[in-house]
């Protein structure tokens, strides 16, 4: 094919609720001393910012340049936001 003959193709990007700002990498290695499994870790922080995106409040001061996941795992970190424990009723 000649190069005059190719239309780029551009995938769009997602749409998402999210304020487009990275989590903070050591916001990540901090919680993760807390919650070792990731797979716990995300589900967390995923039910904590879609809670915060709905409305909830944040649990800890904040400051503009926080994004909710920011948030999250800072609530974390403090130990604003925690597992609940399943209680096996029988």
């Amino acid at each position: 094919m000649e190069a005059d003959n190719v239309i780029p193709f551009e995938q769009p990007k997602p749409v998402s609720g999210f304020s487009g700002r990275p989590m903070k990498s050591d916001l990540v290695e901090q919680a993760a001393e807390l919650v070792p499994d990731p797979q716990i870790l995300i589900n967390m922080v995923s039910k904590r910012v879609q809670q915060l995106n709905t409305g909830r409040a944040p649990l800890i001061d904040t400051v503009p340049s926080m994004g909710a996941a920011d948030i999250a795992l800072t609530e974390i970190i403090e130990g604003k936001v925690k597992i609940a424990e399943e209680s096996n009723a029988e």
